[in-house]
């Protein structure tokens, strides 16, 4: 790359003051990670000064490129980028660092910070977002775009460290992704050889290189973090790779300039302190006063980024503009599934179960509906952790996305109905944490409805994902079977008991366990609709009858999360009896046998505490009446968080251990979930 002295110069400036911006912020906190930002701030502004496609001034312009910083510590780098390139964050919002109100906060939050696209923070977590955005930017490109019209075409960049690159999460997603050959997803690693604790020798000495060309990747190395020559040719090679993602690693020095605390573990996580900040400066040729210092040449030099992405958008809206002349039903649909909006009719030939249906799984009735709304919801796309005969998620005749080139290298030729990036249906593999955070990048990317399918008792191997997406605000439907000891002979290892409580405490995440097929129907229809919030769907591996409801109680009241099922009588209640999932069933039979004795029972399922919990208070004490104190809730598993709804003074039938392989019957009947135990225990908390 031929410089003038000018070039260098400036460049030289714009990188100091990314450097200074972010060290001076770190330090009036009094906390943060400055080593990233001082080591790491060449490539980064590289990156967004040569190669970065985006608009300030249109931070969701959906042909963007996608930036993650999956070393999220390292978030004032990325703040000072956004300051500087003209996004709505101003050099206040830069003092106010980590502070409460402030729109800078420790690690990146997307739906708080303007050109945020990921929540970042633990650690390889953004990089398998990469993963899910660089996934969806292929799928709707084969999806969408014609002969002469590419409206999709964009490249995905992480930047992640040491750290992301331990954990198993980016392991899972970059084999993926290398084995997809998703190659516009580049990553630029920061390799410093620094984590929080001490240097990387003591925990990570393997071979990074040959690991991600075994995945399928291609490997750059630059081994100068300074040289900016080497990471511009290194990220031109990276673009020219179509067939393979590559991973660029960078050598840096971590806390570069700071005398005493470079290259050392001192600077990752703790400001570097007045006297070696100082030091830095001049070390640097850098003034050391004022603070926060932004010279006009650096600010008119990086805000060109507004001109340059207006000229961007606008002639992709050119572009666009004439391939909805040519092709104006493509063109409809690409907006509707940008704009989250449901197309007309999208419900209209659900599945119907009528009371006396055959006995049917809900994991079972979740497939028919499936099915029905892959044909009017082109956006929805996901699969399982290679459990699509157990989770029965197969959108059947929607094809398997995988890569072409895959598809040859197949020696037994293509397994699905087609492979190619226009599939709906993705193959995870055993990969439980990648598939959660790879659907949240997908969710973060717009344009794709994503869903996850496994067994709930391995939720326990995605739950970081799934937090991840409720921080977020995303809309993902993660699907969980099996799920409960009603699986049966799989024994405790494959029982969840824990598992449906633990979802429950997830803040922001409606988890939603719906009796039978009717309430399948009707917790699809909420899932879809949810738009910015994740939902969890539970659903039995063993089948459960359709119940027969009173005439007054449809399945749709589910919508609300709990409702009357059946009642004795409409005088007030002796007992209130709740149920969810399969458990239900078992309440509504021990709610028979009370009422055959003349006590006035009420029956309510209770499928999402969440909804239930969301609604009016007249609506909720109508279903719950407070006064009615004699209450047992029976759900197959631990019973802890049940007081929210029966109190001090009710009980709960559930599990509070491990389950054990048998007969889903014998099961049942073991561990006292049946409706003789429910109706026992109602006997006993009506005496008190």
């Amino acid at each position: 790359m031929t410089k003038t002295n000018d070039q260098d110069r400036i460049d030289q400036k714009c990188i100091n003051t990314i450097r200074f911006l972010s060290a001076d912020a770190i330090q009036k906190a009094k906390s943060g990670h400055p080593g990233i930002c001082l080591g790491a701030a060449p490539m980064a502004y590289l990156l967004w000064s040569r190669y970065l496609r985006h608009n300030p001034a249109d931070p969701g312009w959906v042909d963007r490129d996608r930036f993650v910083l999956s070393a999220g510590h390292g978030s004032m780098l990325l703040y000072s980028l956004l300051h500087l390139t003209g996004y709505d964050l101003s050099l206040d919002e830069l003092k106010a660092f980590r502070q409460w109100g402030s729109k800078t906060p420790g690690h990146p939050e997307c739906n708080l910070t303007a050109g945020v696209e990921a929540t970042t923070g633990p650690l390889g977590q953004g990089l398998s977002n990469g993963v899910g955005m660089a996934l969806a930017e292929a799928h709707l490109a084969a999806r969408y775009n014609r002969p002469g019209h590419d409206i999709v075409d964009h490249h995905t960049y992480v930047i992640a460290g040491d750290g992301c690159l331990m954990e198993g999460v980016s392991a899972e997603a970059c084999s993926l992704a290398g084995h997809l050959g998703l190659g516009k997803l580049i990553i630029l690693y920061d390799s410093n050889l620094i984590s929080l604790a001490g240097s990387t020798s003591l925990t990570f000495t393997e071979d990074v290189a040959k690991r991600y060309q075994a995945y399928g990747w291609q490997v750059l190395r630059v081994d100068d973090g300074n040289d900016l020559t080497a990471i511009n040719g290194a990220i031109q090679d990276a673009r020219e790779e179509s067939n393979r993602p590559s991973l660029i690693m960078v050598r840096t020095i971590i806390g570069y300039g700071a005398p005493h605390k470079k290259g050392t573990f001192g600077a990752h996580g703790s400001p570097l302190g007045e006297e070696e900040i100082a030091e830095a400066k001049k070390l640097l040729d850098w003034p050391a006063e004022p603070k926060f210092l932004v010279p006009g040449d650096v600010l008119t030099y990086f805000r060109r980024a507004l001109k340059r992405g207006e000229d961007w958008e606008a002639e992709w809206r050119a572009s666009f503009d004439r391939y909805a002349a040519d092709y104006p039903e493509p063109a409809d649909e690409f907006n509707r599934v940008f704009s989250g909006k449901l197309p007309r009719g999208w419900d209209s030939d659900l599945p119907v179960f009528p009371r006396g249906s055959s006995l049917i799984a809900t994991r079972s009735a979740s497939e028919e509906v499936m099915q029905a709304l892959a044909r009017h919801l082109p956006e929805l796309m996901g699969g399982s952790a290679d459990l699509n005969p157990s989770c029965k998620t197969t959108l059947k005749g929607f094809g398997d996305f995988q890569s072409p080139l895959t598809a040859e290298r197949d020696s037994q030729g293509a397994i699905g109905e087609r492979w190619s990036y226009e599939g709906n249906n993705i193959h995870f593999g055993v990969r439980e944490h990648a598939m959660g955070s790879i659907a949240v990048g997908m969710a973060l990317h717009g344009g794709v409805l994503p869903y996850t399918a496994t067994f709930l008792v391995f939720s326990d191997y995605m739950r970081p994902a799934i937090r991840m997406a409720a921080l977020s605000e995303q809309h993902v439907i993660f699907v969980f079977t099996h799920d409960s000891i009603g699986l049966g002979e799989d024994g405790p290892t494959h029982q969840p008991v824990e598992q449906l409580m633990a979802l429950r405490t997830i803040p922001n995440l409606t988890v939603i366990r719906p009796a039978d097929a009717a309430e399948t129907v009707e917790a699809w229809r909420v899932a879809v609709e949810a738009r910015e919030e994740p939902v969890a769907l539970i659903f039995t591996r063993q089948s459960v009858p359709v119940i027969d409801r009173d005439r007054g109680a449809p399945a749709a009241g589910l919508r609300r999360g709990g409702y009357i099922l059946w009642k004795s009588s409409d005088e007030p209640p002796d007992v209130i009896l709740i149920g969810t999932g399969s458990e239900l069933e078992i309440a509504r039979a021990a709610g028979k046998e009370l009422a055959a004795e003349g006590i006035r029972v009420r029956v309510v399922s209770l499928p999402s505490w969440e909804l239930f919990d969301r609604q009016p208070r007249e609506y909720r004490e109508s279903v719950l009446p407070p006064e009615v104190k004699a209450r047992v809730a029976v759900e197959a598993g631990v019973t802890t968080g049940w007081e929210h709804y029966v109190g001090l003074s009710g009980r709960t039938v559930g599990l509070d251990r491990f389950g054990a392989s048998a007969p889903a019957p014998v099961l049942y009947e073991k561990f006292g979930i049946t409706p003789e135990a429910v109706v026992k225990l109602a006997r006993k908390v009506m005496r008190k």
